[in-house]
């Protein structure tokens, strides 16, 4: 079989999950061929779909590829699924950033930081599929540890946890400002509407 006709493979095995498709899934798939012919053909789709003027690109996330529609053409993708963009309230993000940022952690550890109960904010996020539960942390009264889960890095286009930006990444974006604005912002009574987390 030709290399083009093994790409054509790949490209509809990827087009066709309706999560990341990670190599080592597609070479199970694909066991009569090589390893390596696969991620090539990969790496070639890659490159055919990063021309910015097509609709759709393909990506690396959540440990595998997606194809992705561009962003400046998501009003309209919108129009037709009738999809409704994830709001978050402000207390769902920063528990979800504490739990991104220092997992595994405890429930315990995450209202120490944040100086409030967030119950109710984990089990949100639980439902959501954003969090999960690791395990049970080996201390007195075994508390349940939370981390994020693949949906996460599918969320938030993200390859893997190394690809959260740093600290001073987030500074930068946001400008030197935001202390100030963080100051500002309650952390308690935070209203939220039904579609919100």
């Amino acid at each position: 079989m030709t290399a083009s006709r093994i790409k054509s493979i790949v490209e509809s095995l990827i087009f066709i999950s309706e999560e990341p498709m990670s190599l080592d899934r597609l070479c199970g798939i694909l066991q009569e061929y090589d390893r390596d012919l696969i991620h090539t053909s990969i790496l070639e789709l890659l490159s055919d779909y990063s021309d910015p003027d097509r609709g759709i690109f393909l990506t690396e996330v959540a440990k595998g590829y997606q194809f992705r529609t561009r962003e400046e053409n998501g009003d309209y993708v919108r129009r037709l699924v009738k999809a409704k963009t994830s709001r978050f309230s402000q207390s769902a993000l920063e528990n979800l950033a504490i739990i991104a940022y220092r997992q595994p952690i405890t429930r315990a550890e995450i209202e120490y930081l944040r100086g409030v109960d967030s119950g109710g904010v984990i089990k949100t996020l639980l439902e959501k599929k954003l969090v999960k539960i690791l395990g049970k942390k080996d201390i007195p009264g075994r508390p349940l540890i939370y981390g994020t889960t693949r949906y996460f890095l599918e969320m938030f286009s993200l390859k893997d946890l190394k690809s959260l930006p740093t600290l001073r990444e987030i500074e930068d974006l946001v400008g030197e400002g935001i202390h100030e604005q963080q100051e500002e912002l309650p952390l308690v009574g935070v209203q939220t509407t039904t579609d919100e987390i």
